[in-house]
């Protein structure tokens, strides 16, 4: 009778007007006697009056729309015209614009413009919200990292760069690829923002949830007066920080040749599918995320190193034309734990061979006679915690002595064997825990793809390596320390899904 009492508006003692519709005579008149009962014995038995929702003033009702998901109003504007009135009402606009999208500018100055916080929430960020996050473009081999980020009165994709090569420590470069704002009331404008001209007419089409296409109506835009020879340079300077004569390895001049050709043809008509960060979780080696790693004459890349029960695995998200972005380019073993030999002997890289080879043996022999891996017999990671050497320098004793530093938080002495290669010799001279572990390599084009075995180095929460013991080579990886919004999978099965898509596409 109460929840009646108050979608018809009326007190509970008067009883439900479509219940008295529906009675008989003899059914109307007990009601009626009813209500004539003491009004004070009413009041106790019925409980405080209720009234209804349009019987609040005005003020009220902005308060509590304002409250509301923006995604609900425009049913409740179907309600009556007081509602409708009322969401009309900029205030309401404004809370949704900042609580729901973040918009921390004065949003008043708009008036000026005619724009109001209406439609800005309607015709900008709600319309685009499908399109805020982390993505993936589809630049053949070479992938990369764009994020879509609400910013003022902007929606605005940045196209995240690793730091020249070899400073996998610097932090991440980034450029506008394009951006929508509201300049009238009648729709957003999309303006592209490659090139050096400044910003010109773009389209974006949502082709779907997890997907969307940019495309630049004006390419003339990226020309420059010099022709290719001058956008050439300019491009290699943003991107490697250098001149072509100041790389004198050919093999990699051939490779920045390639990438230039080949990425400068799609004038920032692409198309881009949704990645999403890693899920956390407390018992992880560490935190996953992304991060910058060195990968010889390809320069930096973008790996995303995610936690899969035993074992962790590193995915591209940019890549190169023997590893394409979307592939996993290494997979760690959590179970198989290696224990480095002493300084003198790990620089002898036919002893670290022998150690990564006898548990390759091993693994194989599991998996011929279906078995799993024995339980693991290590500490753990997070009992393997400990600070660096003081002043980079390696301290002495043997293996026994490494697994009780190691144990007891002070970490192990690391040292690169000799005859093994890194773009960057400032990698820390101790390490937390080694693993097993395999990383992918291929001939141009992805041909003749293997795994390859290797040993996971785990430096710090931001930093580990990868030695590659066919390649005789090793890559440094840092972490990524830009924050990320709108990149949380939804689920873990759909971060798995997710993977399993963007591996697809270069397969």
């Amino acid at each position: 009778m109460a929840v009646c009492a108050r979608l018809c508006g009326v007190g509970p003692a008067r009883g439900c007007r479509r219940r008295q519709q529906r009675r008989g005579p003899a059914e109307t008149a007990a009601a009626d006697s009813e209500a004539d009962t003491d009004p004070e014995e009413e009041r106790i038995e019925a409980g405080p009056a209720r009234c209804s929702l349009l019987e609040l003033p005005p003020e009220l009702l902005v308060e509590i729309f304002a409250s509301l998901p923006g995604t609900d109003l425009p049913s409740l504007a179907q309600v009556c015209s007081r509602f409708r009135r009322i969401l009309h009402t900029d205030t309401i606009w404004r809370r949704r614009c900042r609580e729901e999208y973040g918009v921390c500018e004065n949003l008043r100055k708009l008036e000026i413009t005619g724009v109001s916080c209406r439609d800005v929430y309607a015709k900008l960020l709600h319309r685009y919200r499908h399109i805020l996050g982390l993505w993936q473009p589809d630049i053949g081999p070479y992938g990369g990292l764009l994020n879509v980020v609400v910013d003022g009165l902007f929606i605005i994709g940045w196209m995240y760069l690793p730091p020249h090569d070899p400073h996998v420590g610097d932090p991440m470069r980034f450029k506008p690829l394009f951006r929508i704002h509201l300049m009238e009331r009648k729709s957003a404008t999309v303006e592209c923002m490659y090139g050096h001209k400044g910003p010109h007419n773009g389209h974006i089409q949502i082709v779907k949830r997890d997907e969307f296409s940019t495309k630049c109506n004006q390419t003339d835009h990226h020309r420059m007066s010099g022709g290719r020879q001058e956008e050439f340079r300019t491009w290699l300077r943003e991107e490697w920080g250098r001149t072509l004569e100041d790389i004198f390895h050919e093999h990699m001049q051939e490779l920045i040749l390639m990438k230039f050709i080949y990425t400068s043809q799609y004038d920032n008509c692409l198309t881009y599918r949704r990645i999403y960060l890693p899920p956390s979780h407390p018992d992880d080696l560490i935190k996953p995320g992304l991060f910058k790693g060195t990968y010889g004459s390809h320069g930096l890349e973008i790996v995303m190193l995610s936690f899969h029960g035993s074992r962790a695995r590193g995915t591209k998200i940019t890549g190169d034309p023997n590893i394409p972005a979307g592939q996993q380019t290494v997979e760690i073993d959590l179970q198989r734990r290696i224990q480095l030999p002493d300084v003198e002997n790990l620089r002898n890289f036919n002893e670290l061979s022998r150690i990564v080879l006898e548990v390759r043996e091993q693994v194989r022999q599991e998996q011929e006679a279906g078995e799993g891996p024995a339980p693991p017999r290590e500490p753990s990671a997070k009992a393997a915690d400990g600070p660096p050497a003081k002043d980079g320098k390696e301290p002495g004793g043997g293996a026994e002595a490494a697994e009780q530093s190691a144990s007891s938080g002070q970490g192990q002495p690391f040292v690169l064997p000799v005859g093994v290669s890194s773009r960057n010799e400032d990698y820390p001279r101790t390490c937390r825990l080694c693993f097993y572990g395999t990383g992918l390599i291929a001939g141009h084009g992805f041909t003749s793809p293997e795994r390859t075995p290797g040993v996971f180095v785990l430096f710090d929460e931001d930093r580990f390596g990868f030695l590659w013991l066919e390649l005789k080579s090793f890559s440094l990886y840092s972490r990524v320390q830009a924050t990320f919004q709108n990149a949380a999978a939804p689920s873990p099965q759909a971060f798995d899904e997710m993977l399993r898509n963007i591996q697809s596409l270069t397969s």
